[in-house]
């Protein structure tokens, strides 16, 4: 008998990675925009879990880049222009499976009674990835970050609290696996849900910084298939 009867997926960096190199993607958008660059791929991943949470991916970049420029002592204002070449470089299909996460996956349904997936990521954007990947009706429920439906983005507990009732599974029962302590832990320990932190292996795409003190879960994982015995 599984120790849970419900399983929460993230998507991005949990299910799957970018095969788009990152570094030639910034690169792009600083060249399209014609300024020098004035931060690295690793330097906007360190500032992930300061950037103000966004409703729309476009926003969620906007404040990443007005971020990394305030920090790098540029003037914020480049940060629409450079939201919009690196948006437009950027091909949300371009996706492959995380190592062990089609199997994980189907290990979480056969030891389940429900699977879900909670993403920080709009419809249009993270749609493509899971048709790609060939998972869009492998989840009995996906959340993603919709304003008109008020679902804002994690750890907001709402996506969470959505997630659970389109289940009708109860938080004690239920565990969340991700890569960002951020957004992921903290979002499901905000809810009575336990959390697997995807620790190791920030693979091609947008990565995120290592352990936050501040959010500690409940396991930390070395890969995806370190979550089957949990199951």
């Amino acid at each position: 008998m599984s120790a849970y009867d419900a399983v929460c997926f993230d998507l991005d960096r949990t299910l799957c990675v970018s095969t788009q190199d990152p570094t030639a993607l910034l690169e792009t958008a600083f060249d399209r925009t014609g300024r020098e660059p004035f931060c690295s791929h690793a330097d906007l991943q360190a500032l992930l879990p300061r950037v103000q949470p966004a409703f729309t991916d476009r926003t969620f970049h906007e404040n990443l880049f007005s971020l990394a420029a305030s920090e790098a002592g540029h003037d914020d204002a480049v940060a629409a222009a450079l939201t919009d070449a690196y948006l437009d470089a950027y091909d949300p299909s371009a996706v492959r499976f995380r190592d062990g996460a089609a199997r994980i996956l189907d290990r979480a349904r056969a030891a389940t009674d429900a699977v879900g997936l909670i993403t920080n990521g709009s419809r249009p954007t993270q749609v493509p990835k899971l048709e790609t990947l060939g998972i869009e009706d492998a989840f009995d429920v996906s959340v993603f970050v919709d304003p008109d439906d008020g679902v804002p983005p994690k750890p907001d507990p709402v996506p969470f609290e959505r997630a659970l009732t389109s289940l009708g599974a109860t938080p004690e029962r239920t565990i969340h696996v991700g890569d960002a302590p951020y957004a992921d832990v903290a979002g499901a320990n905000a809810v009575g849900m336990d959390s697997a932190w995807l620790a190791a292996g920030h693979d091609v795409g947008a990565g995120d910084p290592t352990a936050d003190s501040q959010h500690e879960p409940t396991y930390e994982l070395s890969s995806l298939s370190a979550l089957s015995a949990l199951l």
